[in-house]
């Protein structure tokens, strides 16, 4: 229904699919359940490659169980897009640095109070980028409207926000912030980066 959307909006070429899939809230004694059909790690990874295949998706977060080392390392190299890690690293530089180690993931899902400091964070940023690992700067649910997020979005160069559909006020507020710097720096502002060519 989304990818009809687009084709009738006339956005086929300026719009393309990122999926937050939540997967830990559907997994449960070692299989996900989908519409009550259950799926081994492959299984899954398998059901994604070919969504990715059918759809123009260039990103994909939390495809699998939180302490999935091993699964997301091979979701990564199965899958020809950005894999995202939020609840497998939590914004903290210790389980990024095990992602890295490993395999697991291409960016990081940045969340400042997910860690709790700002300094923990921007190690986290850090790492991810020297590793060349993407970095999505985050809201968090029930968010206000401050839009400071989108500042440190820039602040570090990621590139990416992810504030949710522009439905509510807390959410515009963080988008609007983005126009607004990106009139006050003009084109050296470009949302979002590579990753989605």
């Amino acid at each position: 229904m989304l990818w009809k959307a687009i084709q009738e909006a006339g956005y086929i070429d300026e719009v393309k699919i990122g999926l937050d899939v939540a997967s830990s809230t559907f997994y449960k004694d070692d299989v996900y359940t989908i519409s009550d059909v259950k799926y081994t790690t492959d299984d899954l990874i398998e059901l994604y490659c070919e969504l990715v295949a059918a759809y123009p998706i260039v990103s994909i977060e939390d495809p699998l169980y939180e302490e999935d080392f091993q699964g997301y390392v091979k979701a990564t190299k199965k899958l020809p897009i950005q894999v995202v890690g939020d609840d497998l690293f939590v914004t903290n530089p210790k389980r990024l640095a095990k992602g890295i180690e490993v395999g697991a993931c291409n960016a990081l899902l940045w969340k400042v109070n997910q860690i709790g400091t700002l300094t923990e964070a921007l190690e986290a940023a850090t790492m991810a980028k020297k590793n060349k690992y993407g970095v999505m700067a985050s809201h968090r649910s029930g968010d206000t409207e401050d839009p400071w997020v989108a500042d440190l979005s820039v602040g570090i160069d990621s590139g990416q926000i992810k504030s949710g559909a522009p439905a509510r006020g807390e959410r515009t507020a963080k988008y609007n912030q983005l126009l607004r710097i990106e009139e006050w720096l003009g084109s050296k502002a470009k949302y979002p980066k590579d990753v989605f060519k």
